[in-house]
């Protein structure tokens, strides 16, 4: 069936400003996940209340999606042989074909994208720098930087080969925290900017919306009948590029890795018509609904190769024909299955925004985010402009903002 939506490459990021003082910025997580605070909008109303009772909000035939991803040591540091320091800001692997998990389990050499710090000081040469790490000593080597963009390609090599990269981030690198913190990471970072489910390294920032959950808050949702289930949305560093242009047309989404199982997909299937499918974080929501588009294309053409299979940043919005959430979903199973995969690896560069029509989730789980991101604009996509009316009550009631501040749970128009 045709179908026509209100582009938002029009939008004037500026619509999409408020004030944010910086001590309104939780620089640290408080001592106890759970009790952040809890803003709860619902057909425009709004409550208080703390993590802790997130379970009473949530009706017993709710789904619940976590993301699982889980945030690695992307920054490493190197001196130039003149003692400048250098700072290599993993981002992913160059080769399209290497997702993620492939990454982390390169031996030996693999090639990156990255962004260089001091990358003016750095004007020939390899890097190398030695360290020890689980009683082995190992050395890498780093060089064949080329600028591309606003990052660049280098190659990074080491000994003794059969150590994984992921190792090497483990031996090398710390958790990058958000720039906004304005401080270094500290021992109490490598616990509290991870959920308590992540598992699947690749993700240069946390999922941030999971870092209020607990085992006791997952237990009780079980116990009231709640049904959850995980995907994996690596996060890259474009969560933390602000939007420079005066519209958002002129706004390139970074693309990042997606991966969610059969299982999951069958549980969303089974879900649409019987319960309320309900996001935690903008990373899974991204993921949720990008795996309607991945559908969509199946659907029309389902000789399509995994390769071809990513979902653009402007699809949503210039696409002409549809089917429904319920055959997207089966398309997907039945394209998984007769190219008998367990799994739907993809990449995204989804941007949501308001005109954006919300095809699965009927609500979302969230941190208050920065002033004229392109993540205020997803929680104006799903509430309108009430966006205005929950942040204008968040600061005007003490919330914490951003990566370790308090959250929201939004319930779609």
């Amino acid at each position: 069936m045709p179908y026509m939506v209100q582009n938002p490459k029009n939008i004037q990021i500026a619509a999409y400003n408020y004030n944010l003082p910086d001590e309104r910025i939780a620089k640290y997580p408080l001592a106890e996940r759970d009790l952040s605070k809890l803003l709860v909008y619902k057909t425009g109303e709004i409550e208080e209340s703390t993590y802790r009772n997130l379970p009473s909000f949530l009706p017993n035939d709710s789904l619940l999606i976590f993301n699982n991803t889980k945030v690695v040591e992307a920054r490493m540091l190197f001196h130039t042989f003149t003692g400048a320091v250098i700072e290599l800001f993993y981002l992913e692997a160059v080769s399209e074909v290497i997702d993620a998990a492939m990454a982390m389990g390169c031996t030996g050499t693999i090639a990156i994208k990255c962004y260089v710090g001091n990358a003016k000081r750095w004007k020939h040469g390899p890097l190398k720098r030695e360290v020890t790490w689980n009683g082995q000593t190992i050395e890498v080597t780093v060089s064949e930087k080329e600028r591309v963009a606003d990052y660049y390609h280098v190659t990074l090599s080491w000994t003794p080969a059969e150590v994984v990269f992921a190792e090497v981030l483990h031996a090398f690198g710390s958790i990058p925290l958000p720039p906004y913190l304005k401080r270094e990471t500290e021992a109490s970072d490598l616990e509290r900017y991870q959920t308590v489910f992540a598992k699947e390294l690749g993700s240069v920032a946390a999922p941030t919306a999971g870092l209020h959950f607990t085992e006791n808050i997952v237990e009780e949702l079980t116990q009231k009948g709640i049904d959850t289930t995980q995907v994996t949305l690596h996060v890259g560093a474009g969560t933390f590029k602000p939007v420079k242009s005066e519209s958002i047309g002129e706004h390139e989404m970074h693309g990042e890795y997606l991966d969610v199982s059969i299982e999951t997909i069958q549980k969303l299937l089974n879900a649409l018509d019987t319960k309320k499918i309900v996001t935690v974080g903008t990373t899974s929501t991204r993921t949720i609904e990008s795996l309607y588009w991945l559908g969509r294309k199946v659907f029309f053409q389902p000789e399509l190769t995994k390769n071809q299979l990513v979902v653009g940043q402007w699809e949503p919005y210039e696409t002409t024909d549809l089917c429904s959430s319920k055959e997207a979903l089966e398309a997907l199973l039945t394209w998984l299955e007769r190219n008998k995969l367990s799994s739907i690896l993809s990449k995204t560069q989804i941007i949501i925004a308001p005109g954006y029509t919300f095809r699965i989730i009927h609500g979302l789980i969230t941190n208050f985010h920065q002033p004229e991101s392109t993540l205020l604009l997803l929680i104006s996509a799903l509430i309108g402009e009430d966006w205005k009316k929950v942040y204008d009550y968040a600061l005007e009631n003490d919330f914490r903002f951003l990566s370790y501040g308090d959250g929201s749970l939004l319930w779609g128009r």
